[in-house]
């Protein structure tokens, strides 16, 4: 008798979606550019996860808690590490654009404007915005901080009334785990949908950009893997987080943010994976969603690399004290705009424009962009996943080896 067939995980089959799409975009770009439906109807069930899966999840760890000294606790530092780790996702971008140059020899003459782009927000406007208005128009619109903000305060507010909470409390325990139920539902559409992303990207994209500015995506790639295995790899050291058994945890959403190059999409298998790992519900719950806002690691570096990028291809030197505000500005301007589409060509073009760099800059990255976003996505979702290990060891948590 032979040995029983493995059957593939869930993993395995995004994996060969990811490989089918690509096969599919280079052979057939016609019919690769028609999938964009498959992939929109995925991505649309995915959103729709987000808004009650939050709720549910963030009243029920707060409320669970019945704690919010302990929240403030874990919510400075969560802030505390989420500037840390920024900070050298900055570096690591600079270092590696510096070495290779890739834009040196480049000339960005004749190229397009960046048309329609908006400046960032300022302090201000951001941190009006911050605060929802209508919490339905938040969960309508996918604003993920503002949702955060109203759940942290709702769950105070039940922590504050009591007993006569106890039925909102259970109903989002309900909610949230019903959620989860749903998304594994939807995470069975996963390797069509990744497929269909990656035959479409690949199709508009073609073979011939992967050469075009392949200097910078393999410069970017590069700093992207040593930021991943270097300053990760030694946060998990020093926190003592078992490697192994985190990749394990980590994989899954590694993926899928990779192949939809959205963060959002990752999200519920991020929440659920990390919980299993076993960070306490009220950690995972409320760190993961604050770091979609504050510890954009892989769009940091991406925001380093391309900014300085576009000043070698124009030409123009750039000190390193020049560089060093620069990277100040970054660190400010990423913050809270990961809901914004294309939020990194916003701040990309706000940032050419404070130092006099061409605006064409923007234009010539936004046609190599979706291979850009994937390494920047997926490296931001991993990012956060380890945030929640290694605040829940702060916290005392101890994880099985």
């Amino acid at each position: 008798m032979g040995h029983p067939v493995k059957r593939l995980s869930l993993t395995g089959w995004i994996f060969v979606g990811m490989a089918v799409g690509v096969v599919l975009g280079l052979a057939a770009p016609e019919t690769s550019r028609s999938l964009a439906p498959v992939s929109n109807i995925f991505l649309r069930l995915i959103r729709s996860i987000i808004a009650p899966l939050l709720f549910g999840t963030l009243v029920y760890g707060i409320a669970g808690t019945g704690n919010m000294r302990a929240m403030g606790r874990i919510g400075l530092k969560a802030i505390v590490y989420f500037e840390l780790v920024t900070t050298a996702a900055l570096l690591v971008g600079l270092a590696a654009v510096n070495l290779a140059r890739p834009g040196a020899g480049m000339s960005l003459q004749g190229a397009e404007t960046a048309a329609s782009v908006a400046a960032p927000p300022g302090a201000a406007s951001f941190l009006e915005h911050v605060f929802p208005s209508s919490v339905i128009d938040a969960m309508a619109r996918g604003e993920v901080l503002q949702l955060v903000v109203f759940t942290l305060l709702f769950g105070a507010a039940c922590v504050a009334a009591g007993d006569k909470a106890r039925p909102v409390v259970e109903f989002s325990r309900a909610l949230a785990e019903v959620m989860f139920k749903y998304t594994g539902y939807v995470m069975w559409l996963a390797p069509a949908g990744v497929c269909a992303a990656m035959a479409v990207t690949v199709a508009g994209q073609g073979a011939g950009v992967l050469v075009g500015l392949g200097k910078l995506i393999l410069t970017m790639y590069a700093a992207q893997a040593v930021f991943l295995l270097g300053v990760l790899g030694a946060v998990m050291h020093i926190a003592r987080v078992p490697a192994r058994r985190f990749w394990q945890a980590a994989r899954e959403p590694f993926l899928i943010a990779f192949s939809t190059s959205s963060s959002e999409a990752a999200l519920p298998r991020a929440l659920q994976n990390m919980e299993r790992f076993g960070v306490p519900k009220h950690i995972v719950s409320f760190v993961i969603p604050t770091g979609y806002s504050f510890n954009l690691d892989g769009s940091t570096l991406y925001l380093s690399l391309a900014s300085i990028f576009v000043a070698q291809a124009a030409g123009i030197h750039l000190s390193p004290g020049r560089q060093v505000v620069m990277m100040l500005m970054l660190m400010l301007t990423s913050k809270g705009v990961a809901g914004v589409p294309r939020a990194s060509l916003v701040i990309l073009s706000g940032t050419l424009a404070q130092f006099n760099l061409p605006l064409e800059g923007a234009a010539v990255l936004l046609g190599i962009d979706a291979i850009l976003d994937m390494a920047r996505t997926s490296v931001n979702v991993v990012g956060n996943c380890l945030a929640t290990a290694v605040i829940a060891r702060w916290e005392g948590v101890k994880f099985p080896a």
